[in-house]
């Protein structure tokens, strides 16, 4: 977004664009007014990402005047937790949308197309647990941030975990993905230095508590360097992985 900016105010600046071609260009800012909503246009200057689409709650007809409102003045759209029924109505509208249907994701412009920044490695505990973990690995990529998936490697059979720690190590960030009991965010926060980022599922049997138990063991980890986010949230994991990763590459990001 501030790369647009630059190119319009140079392209004012060499009078290719008229003063009143870039007022029309800009008139969406800070915010649209869609009469259900207010889509905000200014978030990607503010946060270095536009504003993300959840869609549940909302009808397909909101969902499609949201994205054709971010579409029209950004490159990269998101859309997040959409069921495939809903998605294949948006895509008939809006047919720039690719749908994951594993993470339940709408993308437009994925992957990106600039070079990406920084290292994000994404562990998820079982097969269970990789729709909340594609979800992250998916927003991480979006937010313009490399990802090295390493897929089942719960805490169960410790030995698949071992012969993956030279990837824990030679990253920027890890974000753990687990239900059941969640150990393995304390166990990944043992054998790195890289900060970790633990994502609960709400996998598990009927005293995990909907991901209650993995959650709470994820906040009394006794390993250094593990922070942790919502059960199931693994937008908000990659997210805050690839900010963290794309600061550790370029110290003075802003």
């Amino acid at each position: 977004m501030a790369d647009d900016l630059l190119a319009l105010l140079a392209a004012v600046q060499a009078g290719s664009v008229s003063i009143e071609g870039a007022l029309e260009r800009l008139r969406g800012l800070p915010y649209e007014d869609l009469g259900f909503a207010r889509v905000d246009h200014h978030r990607a200057l503010r946060t270095g990402f536009p504003e993300v689409i959840y869609c549940p709650g909302k009808t397909t007809a909101q969902i499609v005047a949201i994205a054709r409102a971010l579409i029209a003045r950004h490159d990269r759209v998101l859309a997040t937790r959409c069921d495939a029924d809903t998605a294949a109505d948006v895509i008939a509208e809006v047919p720039e949308f690719v749908y994951h249907p594993l993470p339940r994701l709408l993308t437009v412009g994925y992957p990106i197309a600039e070079s990406p920044r920084g290292e994000v490695t994404i562990v998820a505990a079982g097969t269970a647990d990789l729709a909340v973990a594609e979800e992250a690995a998916i927003c991480a990529e979006m937010a313009g941030t490399c990802v090295t998936r390493i897929w089942d490697v719960g805490v169960a059979g410790l030995h698949r975990l071992l012969a993956q720690v030279g990837k824990l190590q030679n990253c920027d960030v890890v974000v753990v993905v687990a239900g059941m009991e969640g150990a393995l965010a304390s166990v990944v926060g043992g054998l790195t230095e890289r900060p970790v980022i633990a994502v609960p599922t709400s996998v598990g049997y009927g005293a995990s508590f909907g991901g209650v138990s993995a959650l709470l063991t994820m906040l009394n980890s006794c390993a250094t360097g593990v922070s942790v986010v919502n059960i199931d949230n693994g937008f908000g994991a990659g997210m805050i992985a690839s900010r963290i990763a794309r600061g550790r590459s370029n110290p003075h990001e802003t």
